[in-house]
């Protein structure tokens, strides 16, 4: 884990809408909360260029009417998913199921904001949650 790097690249990043659907759609994703946040995500056969993780961040605008607090949060749950990421990469790995990705939704459930050691707890506790159950 020496050469591990903590970057969060631009394909990591749900953009599909097809994607976003089909994570939302239910039937093969599950969901689970560790409050503030909750996740959505979906384990899926993975494309032949496509990454071993995928995410994205939805803060709601009921819980936040500006726009300042809302990218606050997000930054938050992206700073803390590129630090803790690793634990289902290496879940991953570890099965060989090299064929398989894992795409997520991280939602804030919370009209308050919270301490970035806090955010960046829970997002841990709720990878690591994810990686027992894939």
């Amino acid at each position: 884990m020496a050469n591990t790097k903590y970057t969060l690249p631009k394909e990591e990043r749900i953009k599909s809408r097809t994607l976003i659907d089909m994570l939302f759609a239910g039937g093969k994703s599950r969901s689970m909360v560790a409050f503030p946040l909750r996740v959505v995500y979906m384990v899926k056969e993975r494309e032949n260029l496509e990454p071993q993780t995928q995410m994205l961040v939805s803060v709601p605008k009921r819980c936040f009417k500006r726009a300042v607090k809302r990218n606050r949060v997000k930054r938050q749950v992206r700073e803390a998913y590129r630090h803790s990421r690793q634990i289902l990469i290496d879940r991953l790995n570890s099965r060989d199921e090299f064929d398989r990705s894992v795409v997520m939704a991280f939602i804030w459930l919370d009209d308050k904001l919270h301490e970035t050691d806090e955010v960046s707890s829970k997002v841990t506790s709720l990878m690591t949650r994810v990686s027992e159950k894939i």
